[in-house]
Parts: structure tokens; sequence; C-alpha cells
């Protein structure tokens, strides 16, 4: 088989998989350019942030507290690294995926979201699909959705005036989703991780602090961290 024939049934193969994130990505995406022209930036500034940075939660917190906010680089950057700090996790996992993947590489690394992150590494890839052409179809379809979307949604925003009031509670909605879903399908110890979160993140909410989710997430970080050593000594002293 040559190459444009397995690129060919590769993405005959990949595309269908993609759907559920071209819906969810192309509504994120198209009130996200909305959002973008109604604060008054300008297309290329919203196109270009998903073009570069291709990080949903980050550039619906950009478009509304760091392009709005005196310039604070050390805040810009440690706000960046706690919300994306689980693409730490998520690319681990991917390391065996990855392998032998050559040019593909880098642009898989780039192109790692939560949504890629679940199709890539739960896909079981037929025998007759070509492994990297999979993983970088699947990692560049999703990308492509969410930069059209952003460029339709500026054009929308450009040519269509309307009250965009609690757009921006888009992110925050999906947000509330994904926790619920994740709190129906764990059990026990599985719905650890969100009671951890949410009792971390109410007395930090009540302050009304503009660095929230820094704080939250420094301390999530540091419960999780003692709670993992405790049961860990727990385990070493029952041996």
């Amino acid at each position: 088989m040559n190459r444009k024939k397995e690129f060919t049934e590769a993405l005959k193969y990949s595309f269908p998989i993609t759907v559920p994130v071209l819906i969810g990505y192309l509504f994120l995406s198209i009130a996200y350019g909305i959002l973008m022209k109604a604060k008054g930036f300008d297309t290329w500034l919203a196109v270009f942030m998903s073009l570069a940075a291709y990080c949903g939660s980050m550039q619906y917190i950009a478009a509304n507290y760091l392009f709005l906010a005196p310039f604070n680089p050390i805040y810009a950057f440690i706000l960046t690294l706690t919300v994306n700090a689980r693409m730490s996790f998520e690319g681990i996992s991917m390391v065996n995926k990855y392998k032998r993947t050559g040019i593909f590489k880098p642009f898989l690394i780039f192109l790692l979201t939560d949504e890629t992150f679940s199709i890539l590494y739960s896909a079981k890839i037929p025998e007759n699909i070509n492994r990297k052409y999979f993983l970088f179809l699947v990692s560049f379809l999703d990308y492509s959705y969410w930069v059209i979307g952003t460029l339709i949604g500026c054009m929308l925003g450009e040519f269509i005036k309307f009250n965009t009031k609690g757009l921006d509670f888009v992110l925050t909605a999906l947000f509330v989703v994904i926790f619920v879903e994740q709190w129906i399908e764990n059990k026990n110890k599985g719905r650890t991780a969100a009671i951890i979160g949410l009792i971390c993140s109410i007395p930090i909410m009540i302050f009304k602090t503009n660095t929230f989710i820094i704080l939250a997430m420094i301390l999530i970080f540091a419960v999780i961290t003692v709670i993992y050593n405790i049961e860990k000594y727990k385990n070493k002293k029952s041996k």
C-alpha cells in the first residue's frame, strides 16, 4: 500500500471518530471568537491564539483577564502552568503511544488536548490503518476544528451584534458538565479527587481574589501530595 493510499485510509477511519470533538469544539471556539470580538480584539489575534496557543481554557482566561489586566508575565506564567498542569500527566501517559512516530512527534505533542487524549489513549487502531497517520490526523483534525471555529466566531462577531453577556461562562459550563459526568462514572475512590478539589476551592472562592485559580491549584496539589505520602507510608508499614 503506497503512502497516499495509507493516508487516505487513515483519514477515512479518523474523521468519524473525531465528529463528537468537531461538534463540541465548533461550539466552544465560535463562542471564543465572538467573545474576543465583543471584548474589542482583532480577528488576527483571536485566530493567532488558536493557532499558536491552542489551549481552550487559557484562551478564555486570557480574553477575560490577562489581555485586559496590567501586564504581569510572572502571574500569566504561573496561571498558565497551574491551569494546564494536567497536560503533564496526559503527556506522560502518551509516551508509549508516540514512540516511533518520527517527524510527527513534535506536532503530536503540540496538538495534544484533553479531547484528543481521550480518543488516542483508548484507540484500538486496526492493523490495516497506518498508526502514525492515525495519531497525526486525529490530532490535526481536532486542531483544525478549533481554528476554523474561532474564525467563524470572529466573522459572526464582526457582522452580527448581540448581547454577549454570559458568553464567557460557556467554558465554566463545560467544566461543570465534565465534572458531573466523571462523578457519575466514578464511584468510591474515583470521586476522591473531585471532593478534594471542591473542598480546597470553596474557602478560597469566599475571598474573591484574582489569584483564585493559582491558590486553589497549589492547595489541591499540596493536599493530594500529603494524602499520597500517607497512603504510601501505610502501605510500606503494612508490608
